[in-house]
């Protein structure tokens, strides 16, 4: 198990005088600034030699510092053997297509087989990683591409890209009415004050920004490509509800049921039976955190996804 830490460096003339935790950030910006001032703490930083417990302590050119630093294995989650379909593995990251109907982490009434459980049995070293390396989530009925950190300075990187809006995470999502344009839904999202399962737009919620443009038009539904700029729970499926275009199949946001008499008796029972939300993670694109590169995963919509859409097409013909 890799859980032993040895990082070293001497005191830039630049950083003379800088409070040590915040000079470390600057030495080893790898890892984040709370994860130094716990090794701090932990009596894990030794300047010149002496232990350092204080994180205010300013430093001094040429100092050397050194960092043995232990990490701390998450013991309370057990590892389970759940397959996963991996996109793309090295060294440092994973990128993975989540089924529908995976929970992506343990919570209230889901205490395991969830995608934490399957990456601590997957990597092993993933125990000492926040979260399992997981730095964002896709709601349980929502298929689709996920990052997963495999190493701490991984986590470190991409958790910055993340709060820098640097992950671009576009779906598709197959939505009732007829959509005319494409457009962009700022509108700041909050824990609904009563139904506490739910979401909803409120003045003291979070900022909350969604793009979306046009892919395909049928008959009364219309597939989209929504690209999201911040990250809030549920954002997309609230935003799109928000606008009266509500998702096909969410059984949370759909504000109404959509009789539809107009289209065949087929086509109206392949909506009502598709019982998840018509959403899918279909693309990622983020920098490497160790070669720096620009990298893009895609991934194709489910099968039962694209078995509704080819029903959509067909009554679309019918019509013609």
């Amino acid at each position: 198990m890799h859980h032993q830490i040895y990082l070293e460096a001497v005191v830039s003339q630049t950083l003379n005088d800088t409070r040590l935790d915040v000079a470390l950030a600057q030495l080893f910006p790898a890892y984040s600034r709370s994860q130094i001032q716990e090794w701090i703490q932990s009596g894990f930083v030794t300047i010149d030699n002496q232990i350092i417990l204080k994180n205010k302590i300013p430093v001094k050119t040429n100092q050397a510092v050194l960092i043995q630093a232990k990490l701390t294995e998450n013991i309370h989650s057990v590892a389970q053997l759940i397959p996963l379909d991996i996109i793309f593995e090295d060294e440092d990251i994973i990128v993975i297509n989540k089924p529908v109907g995976l929970i992506v982490h343990p919570g209230a009434g889901n205490p395991d087989k969830t995608l934490f459980n399957a990456l601590l049995h997957h990597t092993p070293t993933s125990s000492f990683i926040p979260r399992a390396g997981i730095i964002h989530r896709i709601d349980k009925n929502t298929s689709g591409l996920l990052v997963i950190a495999k190493n701490l300075k991984s986590h470190h990187a991409l958790i910055q890209q993340m709060q820098k809006h640097r992950i671009q995470r576009h779906y598709q999502a197959l939505v009732y009415g007829n959509v005319i344009s494409g457009g962009t839904i700022d509108a700041p999202i909050g824990r609904h004050p009563i139904h506490r399962i739910k979401m909803t737009i409120i003045n003291s919620g979070k900022t909350a920004i969604t793009h979306y443009r046009i892919l395909e038009k049928f008959r009364f539904h219309t597939l989209l490509d929504v690209q999201l700029e911040t990250g809030r729970t549920h954002q997309i499926r609230v935003h799109l509800s928000h606008k009266q275009y509500p998702i096909v199949g969410d059984p949370v946001y759909k504000t109404r049921t959509h009789h539809l008499p107009q289209l065949s008796q087929n086509t109206q029972l392949a909506i009502k039976n598709f019982n998840h939300q018509a959403l899918h993670a279909a693309q990622l694109s983020f920098i490497h955190p160790v070669t720096k590169q620009l990298v893009t995963f895609k991934t194709p919509l489910p099968d039962d996804f694209q078995n509704l859409l080819s029903i959509l097409r067909d009554d679309m013909k019918k019509y013609v």
